[in-house]
């Protein structure tokens, strides 16, 4: 893997091509966004967003949504997907928040993932954009992209997750994975856009590459 300053520059460098990164979902609280970030599995951030409007109107908080049947709730979650367990996380979760926390989101790994429904991923995306803790979400576009640049190695996500925090100090964490995340979804895709990567020339997949195995660059729509 790089060196710890080289990885810190790549990001750097990232954060330029991606300027003012930061999750794509909507929210205003904490709860919010746990909410959506549970709801976001298996589906895009596109689709939550244009869900969680109607759902936050019907159930604002922890308390509201603790007291939700899941016959009303289903059909407003029913385009993200796996909405009968989506539901019964989204309810399990609030009824835990208010039954162990009051109703407020702790900030804190360990509690965040006793919660149903939040994996290490989840809990990361909240503490790191909501509640102001050093956090590194690792999906899909991170492991593809940390793994092709070669500032993290393999496929396991909590152990890429400790590769890049030990690379980068705390106050980068969260800023490392959504320059990674967007990264992977305009340019460094399954099929990359090369010659549109401002970090190509430290990149260990583009390296490899042979002249002729070089992508052509096809303008990616931004999402």
């Amino acid at each position: 893997m790089k060196s710890p300053a080289l990885t810190r520059r790549i990001i750097e460098t990232l954060a330029t091509q991606h300027p003012n990164a930061d999750t794509e979902l909507h929210y205003r609280t904490a709860f919010e966004l746990l909410a959506a970030t549970i709801l976001s599995a298996q589906s895009t951030d596109e689709r939550v967003n244009m869900v969680t409007p109607d759902l936050f109107k019907r159930y604002p908080d922890a308390r509201a949504l603790a007291k939700a049947d899941p016959k009303e709730l289903e059909p407003l979650i029913l385009s993200t997907g796996f909405f009968r367990q989506k539901a019964k996380s989204l309810i399990g979760m609030a009824t835990k928040l208010v039954e162990e926390h009051g109703g407020e989101v702790p900030a804190d790994m360990d509690t965040l993932t006793a919660l149903p429904g939040v994996g290490r991923k989840t809990a990361n995306v909240v503490l790191g954009h909501a509640l102001g803790v050093p956090g590194l979400p690792v999906d899909r576009h991170v492991l593809r992209v940390a793994n092709r640049i070669g500032i993290a190695e393999g496929e396991d996500p909590v152990k890429v997750e400790t590769q890049l925090c030990e690379q980068l100090p705390p106050e980068l964490w969260t800023l490392a994975s959504d320059v990674l995340i967007l990264h992977g979804r305009r340019v460094c895709r399954p099929k990359p856009l090369c010659d549109m990567c401002s970090v190509r020339k430290d990149c260990d997949y583009y390296k490899a590459l042979k002249p002729k195995d070089a992508p052509r660059t096809v303008r990616a729509p931004r999402r």
